[in-house]
């Protein structure tokens, strides 16, 4: 899409008034190569009157194909071939103006001929490409001896050469800094021997620890490793590099995906939870991107770890506005910093406001008017709720509710609400309540559908998912936590098993769900269930972790059973035996039928619920609940091994 004129800046009319030049002297310069000791003092005047007229031309076809507004920096393949189009059209205009309208009506002869004319397209691509190469030679030897002047980190590369050229482009626009690039590891055998941006391919990735040791017997130490993404495939075992790495004393980082980032190449350190699951789905950016582009967004719990994601991506995917609303201050703070200092054109905004408080919810959303409502606010600590049994109500069904009706009156398109596994035939007040705020939704969702016919006025979905990767609260951090100490790591039983995934994949594939759902031809399905993998035992978890580490399970760091807490269970599940399940044609996603019920039902049930709340009764609210999920049981306790 072509930037109006209009809006050009001075760095923009600084290159059309070079091009311009450049087109003037090509066609100056190839006159005088034809013509010179030709009567070229002659032919003169009428080149200089024709002249300026071909030149403003120029500019017109220059700006077309994108010269005007490329940065010289960024230089490539496809603006190198828009060169040779501005040329080429450049040049049969000349040879139009020269054939058709010089020789016949003014000259008599052929002015210019084949010659200037063939001279002057070598010419023209010479000015306008040299100029730009030169500049862009210019930037790269800066960078290169700014890095060294800095004492930049002499950098060992992994993976794949497409993947360590997005790197090595970085450093050379200048996008990753202090760091320069010495060699690379690959774990294909065809980039063995090769050379990528005069990178040299070093070795395979068995070869880290004699690589290191040659640059440090040449008294060139590497002191960093950069994973790409193809380092974290299965077959590359990321864990054994990452192992190997730090015995070495060297400093690990990772490369995010083009995709994933959706910007300039900006390094991580690499968590433990990058090595922990299968591959990730395969999901479609450009999907998510259609969606939220341009759109008013609001993320209930934006300061939370899965709505501080969801908040994220929603910024990365170029949404207008972002409406965050967290009852924690500090994390609000937290929160809304972090996302003002990303490079972003969405509009920020951030309100303190407690999901349970009805009028401050609505107010927020009348005035906000979202056009799409993230609702990830939630209580959710398992064996918390089993004591707090009220809390966990009052946030987790009456807060759902009044986020789902807020969202309908401001004239939202959808709301969706972030679910859980446990929801499936529920064995705690966590997975009781969330059961409850899905009935909701889904009630909710069928009298829109059957009020407003074939158009939907809007839609409430839920997405259910199970534990997160590094969220607040999961044990990846409280393990990490108990390593650092020395240990012991304390596992709830040896059968315990759970499903994972990061909090970068469940939230990108929430957005995806919600695509799926506000399509026309897909308006039956309300629950939506995501792809887990593989289920993981949580004992061999914290053994994978304790190694990574660098130390031995049982030997360096003790693992001790501590016994189920109220309301686990040893195996989650991801669909219940009377929930018929439905392949929607979208990688990760699945889509559930659980049981319905009327709203009015719901509604009298909310009311029971508020009166039971208030006068302290838990087994009339477990009663009130368990009438409307009536597969909700108690899991008998299992000891400690």
């Amino acid at each position: 899409m072509l930037a109006p004129i209009s809006s050009f800046s001075y760095r923009n009319w600084l290159i059309a008034a070079h091009d311009a030049l450049a087109t003037a002297a090509a066609v100056l310069l190839s006159f005088y190569l034809r013509f010179d000791g030709e009567n070229l003092v002659d032919r003169l005047p009428l080149l200089l009157n024709v002249l300026p007229y071909f030149v403003f031309f120029s500019f017109f076809v220059c700006y077309v194909f994108q010269l005007t507004t490329t940065k010289w920096r960024f230089i490539s393949i496809p603006d190198l071939l828009n060169i040779l189009r501005a040329a080429t059209t450049l040049t049969v205009a000349l040879l139009v103006l020269d054939y058709i309208f010089l020789a016949p009506n003014i000259y008599g002869a052929f002015f210019l001929g084949k010659t200037t004319i063939v001279l002057y397209w070598f010419l023209e691509v010479f000015f306008l490409a040299g100029s730009r190469l030169a500049y862009r030679y210019f930037r790269y030897t800066r960078t290169r001896n700014k890095a060294r002047r800095t004492d930049a980190a002499p950098t060992l590369l992994v993976g794949r050469a497409a993947d360590a050229e997005v790197f090595l482009r970085g450093i050379e626009s200048g996008a990753v800094n202090r760091l320069w690039a010495v060699g690379i590891l690959s774990p294909a055998s065809s980039d063995r021997g090769q050379s990528i941006r005069s990178i040299p391919v070093l070795g395979g990735l068995d070869d880290l620890a004699d690589v290191v040791e040659d640059f440090a017997g040449r008294n060139k130490p590497i002191r960093h490793v950069v994973m790409t993404p193809s380092a974290f495939e299965k077959d590359a075992e990321p864990e054994a590099i990452l192992i190997k790495a730090r015995k070495l004393g060297l400093t690990v980082s990772r490369l995010p995906s083009l995709e994933e980032s959706r910007d300039a190449p900006r390094l991580a350190p690499v968590a433990v939870e990058d090595l922990l699951l299968r591959p990730s789905v395969n999901i479609d950016y450009s999907r998510l991107e259609e969606l939220l582009r341009g759109k008013a967004i609001a993320v209930t719990g934006g300061g939370g770890s899965i709505g501080h994601e969801m908040c994220d991506r929603v910024a990365t995917f170029g949404a207008a506005r972002l409406l965050v609303i967290e009852h924690s201050e500090p994390a609000l703070y937290a929160a809304t910093e972090a996302l003002a200092a990303r490079a972003s054109s969405t509009k920020i905004e951030g309100r303190i406001a407690d999901i349970r408080d009805r009028a401050r919810i609505f107010q927020l959303f009348n005035d906000f008017k979202p056009d799409l409502v993230f609702h990830a606010a939630a209580l959710k600590h398992v064996p918390i709720l089993e004591r707090d049994w009220g809390e966990g109500v009052k946030t987790n069904i009456f807060g759902s509710v009044n986020v789902a009706d807020a969202a309908r009156a401001s004239g939202a398109e959808a709301m969706v609400m972030i679910s859980t596994d446990k929801a499936i035939e529920p064995v705690s007040m966590l997975g009781l309540t969330k059961r409850f705020a899905e009935l909701y939704c889904q009630a909710l969702d069928r009298e829109l559908a059957t009020s407003s016919g074939d158009k939907r006025a809007m839609r409430l979905i839920s997405v259910r998912f199970g534990n997160v990767l590094a969220s607040n609260g999961s044990v990846v951090p409280k393990f990490k936590a108990q390593i650092e100490a020395g240990g012991p790591v304390t596992v709830t039983h040896p059968d315990m098993v759970r499903y994972f995934m990061t909090i970068r994949e469940a939230c990108d594939l929430v957005i995806t769900a919600a695509t799926h759902a506000l399509k026309s031809q897909h308006t039956d399905a309300s629950v939506f269930v995501l792809s887990m993998g593989q289920p993981v035992k949580i004992v061999e978890l914290a053994e994978r972790m304790i190694r990574l580490s660098g130390l031995q399970p049982g030997y360096d760091i003790e693992i001790v059973f501590s016994g189920v807490r109220p309301g686990e269970r040893l195996h989650e599940i991801l669909f219940a035996e009377h929930e018929p399940t439905t392949d929607i044609g979208v990688p990760g996603v699945m889509a559930a039928c659980p049981n319905e019920l009327p709203l009015p039902t719901l509604r009298q049930g909310l009311a029971a619920l508020e009166t039971a709340i208030a006068a302290g009764r838990q087994e009339d609210v477990v009663a009130i609940l368990k009438g409307a999920v009536p597969e909700f049981r108690i899991e008998p306790t299992v000891p400690a091994p």
